[in-house]
């Protein structure tokens, strides 16, 4: 091997916490390769569409009958368009085989899907961390908030997040640039339901969206943010992480680089590197380092662990307690709920705003359970006012057509649920033992789904999201189950789990694997729980907190 093969750290992944571990094991003087499977997407030049107007698209920013044919998985996630689809994975260049209906959506690319994340941000609870412990569902967590509120903040100062500073304990407080201001029915929205129903609350919704200038980054409110922004006004790898990582000349990116495995050493009981198939040629290269961040996204992360066998891990790689791609997580995203206001008609919306609004979960958060279903859920709620009002029914021309186009139409208010799953066995994946990918890599067998406890969880949180909407003097309530399949909720999480114990989990408390000292984990797959808040935050957070300890244990010559 030559010596330009060897690294103090290499980064599997250069996405949402991936590039996190590759900011902080660089700006700390590691000298640090970044692997990731798909192309370079350089911040600002590689945006193409950024500021592509509708009528400049093909297809006006509609996706061709002959891609919704071609792409049935990926064309459900809310953000694939003519605009964005270039940084999706299709359905066809790494298929996966579904035991049970999953969607799996994909980004392979420098930044992966922090290109195309919702930006939603909270901090957990204490009782999240507390809850299998609780209620014996899963392991138990062996971190709890204060030991993760510390690095909460490092990351919102530094990602830059809107919001207000609540007092709430489902979602402790953070730091925060100002909120974004509610529209005038959220206002009346979180007046009335608050007023109406105790222990509910209505708030800003806590965005990675840029409320004021920050780190020589800005938002201009334009919502287009999946089809990437060459300003800044939203927390991206390609914007923050990467760039940072890049500036102190200790880190080394290598996009086009598929991950085949890791390797162990029997003779030290540690990974020695990371086997590498490029994307192009397809050869194989081989790394070295001291240590392994695995930050490959929670399901390729599973696999490249499964694949990693050896003597000692026949199982994959440190998977003595034989949970390895079991308990996998997901949030239930299924009950969504619509209605209309007549009031409000003199009216309309200011311009955009991202965020939207949060209703932290209110169900089961005190020490008595309240409901048929454990643990709880949270809304996005928000309301709306659209122009262009073209029902074809009353299809018009000229003059007509151009007042219809003007026309405003009754305010639209909406509650989406995201409901917590429990940990379960059953819920797992597993390497094909006949079908390989392109790369040679085994396909990924997905068996995850949902249970009756899950379908009481919806059917509570269409109930509850009505019984707002009512209060509020909504129209045309409308209560929707979509019976989408798990994984479009783009959550996925577990599999490689944290626990005190290792006969039962694979990381500590550090994200340290238990039996490999020189691994770490830190993207969803590492989650022993889900709670009802948007993740990510909490990947960052657990990423620069086991790089701390990782470069700290470096130091030593521990790693």
């Amino acid at each position: 091997m030559n010596n330009s093969d060897r690294y103090d750290a290499i980064v599997i992944g250069s996405g949402m916490s991936g590039g996190w571990a590759a900011k902080e094991l660089a700006e700390r003087g590691l000298k640090t390769l970044i692997l990731e499977r798909g192309r370079n997407v350089e911040h600002v030049v590689d945006y193409p569409t950024a500021n592509t107007q509708t009528w400049e698209f093909p297809h006006r920013n509609t996706l061709h009958p002959d891609v919704h044919r071609d792409n049935p998985v990926v064309s459900r996630c809310y953000a694939f368009s003519e605009a964005t689809e270039h940084f999706f994975v299709k359905d066809t260049e790494h298929p996966y085989i579904q035991d049970k209906p999953f969607d799996w959506i994909r980004g392979y690319q420098v930044g992966g899907k922090s290109l195309l994340w919702a930006r939603m941000v909270q901090r957990w609870a204490e009782f999240d961390f507390e809850a299998n412990l609780a209620d014996g569902h899963g392991t138990d967590w062996p971190i709890r908030y204060a030991d993760l509120a510390p690095w909460y903040s490092h990351v919102e100062k530094i990602a830059g997040v809107s919001g207000n500073r609540d007092g709430l304990p489902q979602i402790p407080d953070g730091e925060f640039l100002p909120p974004f201001p509610m529209n005038a029915v959220e206002r009346y929205a979180k007046d009335t339901i608050e007023s109406k129903f105790p222990g509910r609350n209505v708030v800003s919704g806590r965005s990675a969206n840029l409320s004021v200038p920050h780190n020589g980054r800005v938002c201009l409110n334009r919502t287009l943010c999946e089809r990437g922004c060459p300003m800044g006004g939203y927390f991206s790898a390609n914007s923050v992480t990467i760039p940072a990582a890049m500036a102190t000349g200790n880190a080394t990116l290598r996009p086009h680089s598929v991950v085949h495995s890791i390797l162990y050493d029997e003779s030290t009981g540690k990974a020695s590197g990371v086997r590498v198939i490029d994307a192009l040629t397809k050869e194989e290269h081989v790394f070295s380092a001291d240590i392994i961040f695995v930050n490959a996204s929670t399901l390729n992360t599973n696999l490249i662990l499964l694949n990693s066998t050896s003597a000692r891990f026949p199982n994959g790689l440190g998977n003595d307690s034989g949970v390895l791609g079991k308990y996998m997580l997901f949030h239930n995203y299924r009950g969504r709920v619509f209605g209309e206001l007549d009031e409000f008609k003199d009216t309309a919306l200011g311009g955009h705003r991202p965020g939207g609004c949060y209703i932290p979960r209110f169900r089961n958060v005190g020490r008595d359970k309240q409901t048929s279903f454990l643990r709880g859920y949270s809304f996005s709620f928000g309301a709306r006012r659209e122009a262009g009002n073209l029902d074809p029914a009353r299809a018009a021309f000229g003059d007509d057509f151009k007042r219809q186009l003007t026309e405003l139409g009754p305010w639209s208010v909406y509650c989406t649920g995201m409901g917590e799953v429990l940990p379960r066995e059953e819920n797992q994946v597993r390497l094909s033992l006949d079908q390989k990918d392109a790369w040679g890599i085994p396909l990924l067998h997905t068996d995850i789904g949902y249970t009756e406890h899950d379908d009481a969880m919806t059917a509570d949180i269409l109930a509850t999201g009505a019984e707002m909407l009512e209060a509020l003097g909504a129209k045309n309530i409308r209560q929707q189950d979509s019976k989408q399949a798990p994984g479009l909720d783009i959550h996925e999480m577990g599999g490689v789990r944290m626990g005190r114990d290792p006969k039962t989990s694979m990381l500590n408390g550090f994200n340290q694997m238990h039996a490999v000292p020189n691994v770490f984990v830190t993207d969803g797959a590492a989650m022993a729980s889900t709670a009802c808040q948007n993740p990510s935050l909490t990947f960052m957070a657990l990423t620069v907190r086991a790089v701390d300890y990782a470069v700290s244990e470096f130091k030593k010559g521990t790693l």
